[in-house]
Parts: C-alpha cells; sequence; structure tokens
C-alpha cells in the first residue's frame, strides 16, 4: 500500500493546475478548413436522392455537437475508424470499383488502400491507448488499497467483470451485431466500469461489504472517484482543457465518414472526382496525424 504523505484533495483547481505543465498545442487550422470542405462534399451527394435509413441517421450524428466526455469521444472516433476500414476493404467496394475497368478507378482503388492503411494505424495507436489507460486508472486506484485480502477481492472482482464484458461482445458479433451495435455495448460497458469506480468510493452496490474494511485508504482518493462521473466534478477541467480539440477531430471523422459511405454508395451513379479525391486524401492525411498526436499527448500527459 502506498505512502498517503502528501495527499492532497483531488479537485478541480488541483487539476488544473496540474494540466498547467501540459498545454497541447492547437490543432492545425487544416481541421476545421478540411471538415467544412468534405461536409460540403457530403452535402451535395445528399441533393436529388433517397437516403437509407442509416445514411439519414449518419446525417443527423454528423451535424449534432459531439459528446462531452473525453472517453465517449474516444469512442466514438474508435467506432468511425472501424466503419471506415469496413468501407475502405476492397471486398465491401461498389463492384465497378472492384473490377478496376478503368484508369481512374485503378487509381482510386490504389488511393483508398493507402487511406485504409492510415486509418488502420490510428485505430491501433487508439487501441493501444486505451488499453493503456484502463490499467493505468485501476492501477492507481490499486497503489493505495490494501495488498492484502481486500485488495485481491476487488481484483478478483474486476477480472470477473471484464470477462463478462468480453462474452456480452462475443455473443452480440456472433449474432450478426453491427459495428454501431458493437460500440453502443462498448460504451455500456465503460460506463459501468465508472459507476463501479464511483460505487468502490461511495461504498455501495458490489463494494459495499467490501469498502467498511478498507481501513487507511486515503480518503482524497476514495472521494475523487466517487465523483468522478459527476459532469462538474474534478474531471470537468479535463474536459474544459482538453475536450475542445477532440471534439472537432469526433467532427472531422464523421464527416470523412460521410462523405466516404455517400461517394461509394452512389458510385454506380456518379464516379468521385479528382477534386473530391484529393480533398479526401488531405482530410485523411490531417485527420490521423492530428488524431494521433492528441492521443500520444493524452498517453504523455496521463
Amino acid at each position: 500500500m502506498a505512502s498517503m504523505e502528501g495527499l492532497v484533495p483531488i479537485t478541480r483547481a488541483f487539476l488544473a493546475s496540474y494540466y498547467d505543465k501540459y498545454p497541447f498545442a492547437p490543432l492545425s487550422g487544416d481541421v476545421n478548413r478540411l471538415t467544412t470542405e468534405i461536409r460540403s462534399m457530403a452535402t451535395d451527394l445528399c441533393k436529388d436522392v433517397s437516403l437509407t435509413e442509416g445514411e439519414r441517421l449518419l446525417v443527423h450524428e454528423a451535424e449534432c455537437q459531439p459528446p462531452h466526455k473525453i472517453d465517449e469521444n474516444m469512442w466514438k472516433n474508435r467506432e468511425q475508424l472501424e466503419e471506415i476500414i469496413y468501407l475502405l476493404e476492397s471486398s465491401h467496394w461498389p463492384k465497378a470499383l472492384r473490377q478496376q475497368s478503368t484508369t481512374e478507378d485503378a487509381e482510386l482503388a490504389s488511393i483508398l488502400g493507402r487511406l485504409k492503411d492510415k486509418f488502420d494505424n490510428a485505430l491501433k495507436t487508439l487501441q493501444f491507448f486505451q488499453s493503456k489507460n484502463s490499467e493505468s486508472v485501476f492501477n492507481t486506484v490499486m497503489t493505495y488499497m490494501p495488498q492484502d485480502f481486500r485488495g485481491t477481492l476487488i481484483r478478483q472482482q474486476r477480472e470477473r467483470s471484464e470477462r463478462n464484458k468480453q462474452a456480452e461482445v462475443d455473443t452480440l458479433v456472433s449474432s450478426g451485431g453491427s459495428i454501431r451495435d458493437q460500440y453502443a455495448l462498448l460504451w455500456k460497458q465503460q460506463m459501468e466500469r465508472r459507476r463501479q469506480l464511483s460505487q468502490l468510493g461511495s461504498a455501495t452496490g458490489v463494494y459495499k461489504t467490501l469498502v467498511k474494511y478498507l481501513v487507511g485508504v486515503p480518503q482524497v482518493l476514495l472521494d475523487f472517484i466517487r465523483q468522478i462521473n459527476d459532469d462538474h466534478g474534478p474531471m470537468e477541467e479535463q474536459r474544459q482543457r482538453y475536450g475542445p480539440p477532440l471534439y472537432s477531430l469526433t467532427t472531422m471523422v464523421l464527416n470523412i465518414r460521410l462523405f466516404l459511405t455517400l461517394s461509394l454508395g452512389q458510385f454506380e451513379a456518379r464516379k468521385v472526382q479528382k477534386d473530391q479525391i484529393t480533398i479526401l486524401e488531405e482530410a485523411v492525411d490531417v485527420y490521423t496525424s492530428e488524431f494521433e498526436r492528441f492521443i500520444k499527448f493524452m498517453g504523455y500527459a496521463f
């Protein structure tokens, strides 16, 4: 069990002083510019056509404000990355594009392959960050827990919970659940993890009996994890500091996915124009590089 000497309440003011040491360099101005251009291209593709229910839902999502929570945006970006990678797999291309019967189609196929590689790399970066961050949060909490049967019980509870969560995902996938369905479940599970942390801090739920035996656990830690889900708790400082650039990236990737969905869906009726391809390539370059920069910064700062 770690020493509690020097521990202070983890308030929003405390986090503000900590975050002052880690300013995030602003996103490239190209993010907003290219988001606007991609959105305009997608809007043109919506004209004079009957959109599917899925396309209408995606249009609505791209128009909405991104979620407020940092981790919800992370999951939202991960969902879009997986959806885009699915679209860019050659087996899911329109038949005419798969045949590559023209020079233009062959060039586009090559470009889409390169774009897929960029999205693959961004997804791997995000997956690594989320896995590492989840372990880091739990291990930080466990550092201050008694290293005896009480700590063991908490670890066992978490391991059981994670096995059950993975089984839920596996069942959904095997039953044909969509990527959207999977991420709705994954976000629900993430909130459950947060609720369990909160329960540990407030001695409720699965930890009600155990916490009364946690004599010596610093109250400042229990207070912090009890408030971890609060909209106006200490974590709001993180959202205010680092949320805006992430919100911009969430909006950008949603619009990239929207354009790809519509342009590939209408490929038989109208080919993607060269100037549109140029803008798309630039947008993907900027999104993936800026998103990976943001993720690596968050991993370094936290």
